[in-house]
């Protein structure tokens, strides 16, 4: 993975740039002048034990760290931290850390989604406020990364991100368990009376034995390996298991380059581009990724500008094979992707369909950075002549109860269910859905398509990741273990089957799903794109006309603002004010 500690910063336009001199960093306005404010600034990290020549003169380097006592996906990035500042010390540079929040996906409710944004938001006013000249994004749990990325190309210093990896393989009784996955597929298997209370006890001693982000190609995964795509990590971190000794090293490592990429002036306009972005969904199609990232792929395109719509990830989808055969598509975990090579040999191999010229983090193109990469195992990396599936893992679907467009993880389908047409089930709220499956008496067939309005963006609030309904309890106990399931929300990435997800526009906000009525026909065609509900267009205009919306429950603070500025999921629900491409305002030191 080393990078030369000098290497030429190319601008995208190709001409190279003379590097900052040190009166020209953002943080001497700060420390470096000779008037009474900075007197106040360097006597202060003097207060703090710092000398003078700790920073004089030096490009300052932000470690925004989401490290907390509750995230297990990042109890190691303390230490990480630690590593990354070695690194920026040995290039030269003055770290600091600023803690930032914590979005620990297994215990933030309703959902961490609801505070990707704040996330963002604290991430920019992190750097803006104070004297970072650039800044190592520490993080990997679902929403921290496009969080992170999304706050550091609105302020638009040098960033690179440092991911926190996945955790170690699972183990049960000699076979390999996968986090998420394997938790849906015993709870059923524990519902239907499969198993034991004991044997699912010991399911949850060994699922998660490391600290680490989920190991299947759950979200976290997914947007760790968009971040190496889009340019934003050094070759290859993304995949490294959390708790492997390459992992230290890249951390150091990534400590070294930003400071490099300061005096490069490598900011992240030079490295995100329209073609950057192709190269991000290519990567989630071609692994099979989690439905999650093209709600952040699209708020991370619009922070910088893109104009990128939902239909390019249908277009990229039908040309793109799913060649990683990890689950929840495939059979393998992140550990052994990376022994088979990682993303640097993933991205080698899926390179007649990348842009290989686009700038990243290194200075140099992704092309330079995967040269050479090999394949250790083209079982789980597989050639393009022998794919998973011939296209990618990620479908957008539309018809008159989703206009603004749906999304359903095809390669994760039970096959039969790519075409279906049956009854829907509807149910208006979660409680009402989670109380209704578990009823024995429930009247649900197979053929039934459940729905779940009503959590959404807004409805949700925050658009949980309900949308992997549960198989009704009398189904799951004959076997059924797949249907169709429609709904407004999100699902995690580790999930699976026929669900389709992101509804929009939504429920809550009056969309035409919100007309959906139990006993409705419902169609699906995964191959069509087609999503209907099969009613005369004069009836859904009546229900619509009748749609009285929901009481919405007094919110402050944050949630009143989230309400007021969220967009849909076709938009990235982001928020409106933070869409904008702008320049920003440099704080008065006066």
């Amino acid at each position: 993975m080393a990078i030369a500690a000098n290497a030429a910063t190319v601008d995208c336009e190709g001409p190279l740039r003379s590097k900052k001199r040190p009166d020209e960093l953002r943080s001497h306005r700060w420390l470096g002048v000779s008037n009474l404010r900075s007197f106040g600034h360097r006597s202060r990290l003097l207060q703090i034990g710092y000398d003078r020549e700790d920073f004089a003169g030096k490009p300052v380097v932000g470690i925004i760290n989401t490290w907390s006592d509750i995230n297990p996906c990042h109890a190691h990035l303390r230490t990480r931290a630690d590593e990354v500042k070695r690194g920026v010390w040995q290039a030269g540079g003055f770290p600091l850390e600023l803690p930032a929040m914590s979005l620990s996906e297994n215990f933030m409710k309703p959902t961490t989604m609801l505070y990707r944004n704040l996330l963002a938001m604290e991430t920019e006013e992190l750097i803006r406020s104070q004297p970072i000249d650039g800044v190592v994004l520490l993080g990997g749990c679902d929403k921290t990364i496009p969080g992170l990325l999304m706050g550091a190309i609105s302020a638009g210093v040098p960033a690179i991100v440092m991911p926190a990896g996945p955790m170690l393989r699972g183990n049960w009784r000699g076979g390999v368990l996968g986090s998420g996955s394997d938790t849906w597929k015993y709870w059923d298997e524990l519902r239907a009376g499969r198993i034991t209370d004991d044997d699912w006890h010991e399911i949850e001693g060994g699922i998660a034995r490391s600290f680490g982000t989920c190991m299947t190609m759950g979200t976290a995964a997914t947007m760790m390996s968009v971040a190496e795509a889009l340019g934003f990590t050094l070759p290859g971190a993304s995949s490294i298991p959390a708790a492997d000794s390459a992992h230290a090293r890249a951390a150091g490592e990534s400590g070294r380059r930003i400071v490099e990429m300061i005096w490069d002036d490598l900011t992240p306009d030079r490295i995100l581009d329209a073609a950057a972005v192709d190269n991000a969904i290519t990567v989630q199609q071609a692994l099979g990724g989690s439905t999650n990232a093209i709600i952040h792929v699209l708020a991370i395109a619009r922070r910088a500008g893109i104009p990128l719509q939902l239909e390019r990830f249908d277009e990229i989808a039908r040309r793109v094979p799913l060649i990683a055969d990890v689950r929840p598509s495939g059979r393998f975990l992140m550990e052994d992707f990376y022994y088979a090579g990682g993303l640097r040999a993933f991205l080698n191999r899926l390179a007649p369909f990348l842009d290989l010229a686009c700038i990243t983090v290194t200075g140099r193109t992704l092309g330079e950075n995967i040269a050479g990469a090999q394949v250790w195992n083209d079982e789980l990396i597989r050639p393009l002549d022998n794919p998973v599936f011939s296209e990618g893992g990620t479908v957008v679907l539309r018809g008159n109860i989703a206009p603004d467009g749906a999304v359903m993880k095809s390669s994760a389908a039970d096959p039969r269910l790519l075409r279906h047409r049956g009854p829907a089930l509807v149910f208006e709220s979660y409680d009402e859905m989670a109380a209704a499956v578990e009823r024995e008496d429930l009247e649900v067939t197979a053929d039934h398509v459940l729905v779940l309005k009503n959590a959404g963006p807004q409805g949700g609030p925050g658009m949980p990741e309900w949308g992997m309904l549960p198989i009704p309890l009398r189904l799951v106990r004959a076997g059924v273990r797949d249907m169709v399931r429609i709904s407004d929300a999100r699902m995690s990435g580790t999930s699976y089957g026929a669900c389709i997800l992101h509804v929009a526009p939504e429920a809550y906000v009056g969309g035409p799903f919100a007309c959906v009525q139990t006993g409705d026909t419902i169609e699906v065609d995964v191959e069509l794109r087609r999503l209907h509900l099969d009613i005369d267009e004069r009836e859904l205009a009546r229900r619509r006309a009748a749609w009285v919306a929901p009481a919405r429950p007094a919110v402050s603070g944050y949630g009143a603002i989230f309400a007021a500025h969220v967009s849909q999921a076709d938009s990235g629900c982001d928020f409106d004010v933070s869409e904008i491409p702008k320049t920003i305002a440099e704080p008065e030191i006066h």
